[in-house]
């Protein structure tokens, strides 16, 4: 799953311009949450959304007008009687977008947020503006800053905005906003379950990685969507993974023995969730089986086995519906 991020840094090497619409004021009921992004490109492709509609229409045509500008503007937008009808909703709202060029001097900093957000490092940026001018910072967790210039007292006190799970748009100048990170799904093993739980966590914005040995079965014609396929042993292939506490494991390879070998080596990685499919008996004879090799009870009591919500799932379909149901609820949880 690439995020907005990821095209803006590529439109920035490929020396091509686009502007980026940033949802940081709304009242009433507008589609999309404060932090909503989209970037609308030189080349009338966009990338992200900001809630579709007439309300993403009309903020694609303003930043198509002013592509050619280096000026920052904020969009405002009145949902009338007229438009709340045409987007079905049930009242009014106002919506502030903030339409800001992504400027060559910023590209280390793109890509500075770009890889925190791959990494699962979560940060705080900052962008502050007038007409002419546009600056942009990210501090990290320890309070380096990178980009432009901030006193560090300031920056001391945004840092503490991380945790927070929406924007600030302070002093109608600056916008400060929690980074969100990717959540990275690592899929061991590439049958039937994992084809659609591969589909199904990519709709819901998953970074997903399939891992198996076999390249009949690893591919890109059954895994299509994924956005990296991986076919090696299993027990190498922790070697080509970097794992994050915003890190998601999923068990599901063909066996007991290759089972408990990933299981082995995934509880020793920083991961968010591990689960591993199978039924009661299964489980129990892989959780002994580590158990007996001196493995914690505590850690073993976190792993997700019997895998999935319990929604009485049979097929792989339902089955992989249900694995994605306890991601999604793991990830809402705070941290």
């Amino acid at each position: 799953m690439m995020s907005v991020y990821d095209y803006v840094v590529k439109y920035l090497r490929e020396g091509k311009k686009g502007i980026v619409a940033t949802v940081v004021n709304k009242a009433g009921a507008a589609p999309r949450e404060e932090g909503a992004k989209m970037l609308v490109g030189e080349d009338k492709k966009t990338y992200g959304t900001i809630g579709g509609g007439k309300l993403e229409a009309e903020v694609i045509d303003e930043a198509l007008r002013g592509m050619e500008s280096t000026d920052i503007r904020l969009y405002h937008i009145r949902m009338d009687a007229k438009a709340v009808e045409d987007e079905g909703m049930l009242c009014g709202g106002n919506v502030d977008v903030l339409l800001e060029p992504i400027l060559d001097k910023h590209k280390t900093v793109y890509e500075r947020i770009r890889g925190f957000e791959k990494q699962g490092i979560r940060a705080v940026i900052v962008t502050r503006f007038n007409q002419t001018t546009l600056e942009k910072s990210v501090i990290d967790p320890n309070g380096d800053i990178w980009g432009d210039r901030l006193e560090k007292d300031e920056a001391s006190e945004l840092r503490d905005f991380w945790s927070e799970r929406r924007i600030r748009f302070l002093n109608n100048n600056t916008v400060v906003e929690p980074l969100s990170v990717f959540s990275n799904l690592y899929i061991f093993g590439a049958g039937h379950v994992s084809q659609f739980l591969s589909k199904a966590a990519n709709l819901v914005d998953f970074n997903v990685t399939v891992i198996d040995d076999r390249e009949e079965f690893a591919n890109r014609e059954r895994f299509p969507e994924a956005d990296s396929i991986i076919v090696e042993d299993f027990n190498k292939a922790f070697n080509a993974l970097d794992f994050t506490t915003n890190s998601y494991i999923v068990i599901v390879t063909r066996g007991h023995s290759h089972d408990a070998l990933v299981l082995e080596k995934s509880i020793e990685q920083p991961t968010r969730y591990i689960g591993m499919i199978g039924s009661k008996r299964k489980v129990r004879m892989v959780l002994d089986y580590l158990r007996e090799k001196g493995v914690k009870k505590e850690i073993l009591e976190s792993i997700h086995a019997p895998i999935g919500i319990d929604i009485n799932s049979e097929t792989p379909q339902e089955i992989a519906i249900s694995i994605v149901a306890e991601l999604i609820k793991v990830r809402g949880m705070d941290h």
